[in-house]
């Protein structure tokens, strides 16, 4: 009897620990393989993706701006999926990556703030036309934001960092936030990463764990919806 082949996930990682998390676990439960590749390490990324269903490129502690080989690799990398179109995500750096490709300013905050815990997100109508339900906070980990560059169309905003989901052409999206954080992803963070929760504007441990318990369960609805429409279901 002959095994259906499953479909592949390019999966971009930038650290040796680093997870795709709730996402991976969603992708495999729609029957989709992870096709893990990690750059900083040594990971070539192909140069075409004629054999996965997509790519997701997710964040990271450095910062888009930042003049390592392998994140020059990959902002150029970005054309291919872009020429392609295959679906594409881009989770914080990988969307402040995809930014960058397109030509646009990935910056920090004018008063040096952060935004380190659950913030509020606010569709505009097109995001909401695309996706019906949007949480109202949304668990994020990062220091610096980004504009918009000409042929994107912004989905939604926040309060201190204005641009926080994008898309590009019909299949390929940025997103500031994380929607791929489970449970432990979010202890080993606050706790490896403690020194960060001192930052302007960042939400202490606790708060992190409460914002969980209020706002996770909007946050599985959006990533529901979002997969079932960046794979075309």
């Amino acid at each position: 009897m002959n095994q259906k082949i499953r479909e592949k996930i390019l999966i971009v990682l930038h650290q040796a620990t680093s997870s795709p998390g709730r996402m991976g676990q969603e992708l495999i439960k729609r029957g989709y393989e992870l096709d893990i590749r990690r750059p900083p390490l040594g990971d070539a990324l192909p140069a075409t993706l004629a054999d996965h269903a997509g790519a997701i490129v997710f964040g990271g502690p450095m910062s888009a701006n930042d003049g390592d080989e392998f994140i020059r690799r990959e902002i150029d990398w970005m054309s291919v999926p872009l020429k392609e179109e295959k679906p594409f995500l881009g989770i914080c750096l990988g969307a402040q990556k995809l930014v960058r490709h397109l030509g646009g300013r990935v910056t920090s905050h004018d008063e040096g703030k952060v935004e380190i815990g659950y913030y509020p997100i606010h569709a505009n109508k097109t995001g909401e036309k695309l996706i019906p339900q949007w949480p109202n906070m949304i668990y994020q980990w990062h220091r610096e934001g980004f504009d918009l560059p000409s042929g994107t169309t912004p989905l939604a905003h926040g309060d201190w960092f204005p641009n926080q989901a994008f898309q590009v052409g019909k299949r390929a999206f940025g997103i500031q936030f994380h929607v791929e954080l489970t449970y432990a992803m979010m202890c080993k963070w606050t706790v490896k990463a403690e020194e960060r929760l001192r930052l302007p504007g960042a939400q202490q441990r606790a708060s992190h764990l409460e914002g969980r318990l209020l706002y996770d369960k909007q946050t599985r609805q959006w990533l529901d919806q979002f997969l079932d429409l960046w794979l075309g279901r």
